[in-house]
């Protein structure tokens, strides 16, 4: 139970420092009640999120953690690296990264895709 828990606070940690929420406050934001999350992020979110998680996995072997702060620590420290990148990405495209879009929304936009797709092949 113990693992889980801690687990869970470690990837809180991870989200809050790259999405400026929490795992919880991320779904709300996009409207999910036991949807997956990773499942209704846009592409960039995605990746920016495995960029996180990556960049606390490095760092967590380089550093070798040995308490649960030290732990802790690495992945906001994985997250803020995440963080960074996104706060550049939206200083530069002028548009937010983190969006309410939803896998609904995504199927829809691929939907008007193929049937715009469709009618140019008429």
């Amino acid at each position: 139970m113990k693992e889980g828990a801690e687990y869970a606070i470690l990837t809180d940690e991870i989200a809050r420092a790259w999405a400026g929420m929490t795992t919880r406050q991320y779904k709300n934001f996009k409207g999910l009640k036991k949807e997956n999350l990773r499942d209704n992020m846009s592409t960039l979110e995605l990746v920016l999120n495995m960029l996180a998680e990556a960049t606390t996995t490095e760092i967590s072997k380089a550093k070798e953690p040995e308490t649960f702060e030290d732990s802790r620590r690495i992945a906001q420290e994985g997250g803020n690296v995440a963080g960074e990148t996104r706060h550049n990405i939206e200083r530069r495209s002028g548009r937010p990264v983190i969006t309410q879009k939803n896998a609904v929304d995504f199927t829809k936009v691929l939907g008007a895709i193929i049937e715009t797709d469709g009618k140019k092949g008429k």
